[in-house]
């Protein structure tokens, strides 16, 4: 079935009233050809080719079931975050001890580390985003790319070329401020900040494990807030930044849980963003109080309450009872609706089949064509 885009879905700028998060399942044309490439049989050169028809193949589907934003399902890469990361001047992969720990599994070794001094130069991301903006037409194309929280958090900082930890936090937000040129300069008008450093705030438990190495909490959740403002300082007035605030997403499995309060205040008040898309779609999440502190008009939130997770469909009823719910917190006009994350965050991507993944965001446009009407 393909669904129509209904004006009533419509906001006048990035996010929509049905969007998604932006990773997809990886197709089997893609996974094999990951294969190849790491035995030999075909070269990069040929591997780009194959991304690039099936690329352009998830960008058309996406078109047919009524998205207005398209993304390139981040088929080039294999983790959400690390990818871009390593292509930052200054910092190099390195494979790691052991994989990140989820809550039922692990995933495979690898850590990023600072080398050097941080920029943004030629970096290979930018030809990524001009292949999809070249198949976006008409379509708004959505760019994906790791908060600058991400390499303060993940990478491995104790042979990093800085005196000072606020040099490093300078070079990092010029760094981010390039990119965001860079991006826009290429075309892009909607990015997406992903950011599961936001996660380690939101319960005792992580807390404590912050307060174990040093780290204090409040310190924590203003050095986030303060990187991220200074990275999106010279945006330009028509390009929309959102970031989506992630608890793990591998293997249908996830890292961390807990709700909004701690990190409230912050993130709906401080933070100078466009939109933010929050994961509600289970107890993990919390209830919808924190909303509370939204006080800013301008502050679209999307609400993730599909999950990514498993393939079966939630009830639209349930939903459309939610989202009433958080209206009376933040008022309908600044709600939009999406799935609570990506289907693919790495390359493994979540247990459910392809299709699906399709029938997931159907339902997350036909639910917001029946409250946005």
């Amino acid at each position: 079935m393909v669904l129509n885009t209904d004006r009533s879905l419509e906001t006048q700028a990035p996010p929509f009233r049905a969007d998604q998060v932006g990773s997809l399942l990886r197709s089997e044309r893609i996974k094999e050809a990951r294969l190849q490439l790491a035995s030999g049989a075909i070269s990069p050169k040929q591997l780009r080719l194959i991304e690039d028809t099936e690329i352009t193949r998830i960008v058309e589907r996406q078109k047919e079931i009524g998205l207005q934003a398209v993304t390139d399902g981040e088929f080039r890469r294999a983790w959400w975050h690390f990818d871009f990361l390593e292509g930052l001047d200054g910092v190099e992969a390195f494979e790691a001890e052991e994989g990140l720990h989820f809550n039922a599994t692990t995933t495979k070794a690898r850590g990023i580390k600072v080398t050097g001094r941080i920029d943004f130069t030629d970096h290979p991301m930018l030809e990524d985003f001009k292949f999809l903006y070249s198949l976006a037409g008409s379509h708004t194309a959505k760019m994906t790319i790791p908060s600058p929280n991400m390499l303060y958090f993940r990478a491995d900082l104790k042979d990093m070329p800085y005196d000072d930890q606020e040099e490093f936090f300078h070079d990092l937000s010029k760094a981010y401020k390039k990119a965001i040129k860079a991006f826009y300069d290429a075309g892009c008008r909607y990015l997406q900040l992903d950011d599961t450093a936001w996660a380690h705030l939101c319960s005792e438990e992580q807390k404590e494990q912050l307060r174990a190495k040093g780290l204090e909490p409040d310190k924590v959740r203003a050095t986030f807030a303060q990187l991220i403002n200074d990275a999106v300082a010279d945006k330009p007035g028509d390009m929309k930044i959102t970031m989506h605030i992630c608890r793990g997403n591998f293997r249908s499995t996830f890292m961390f849980s807990g709700g909004y309060e701690p990190i409230a205040e912050t993130i709906f008040a401080d933070l100078n963003i466009d939109g933010l898309f929050l994961e509600f779609d289970n107890d993990r999440s919390g209830g919808f109080e924190p909303l509370r502190f939204v006080k800013r008009p301008d502050l679209q939130i999307v609400l993730g309450l599909i999950t990514s997770k498993f393939g079966e469909l939630e009830n639209p009823d349930d939903v459309k009872r939610r989202i009433d719910e958080a209206s009376k917190f933040v008022g309908l006009n600044q709600l939009c609706l999406s799935p609570q994350c990506g289907f693919a965050s790495t390359e493994e991507g979540n247990l459910l089949t392809e299709e699906q993944q399709w029938d997931k965001l159907r339902h997350v446009i036909a639910i917001a064509q029946d409250v946005w009407k």
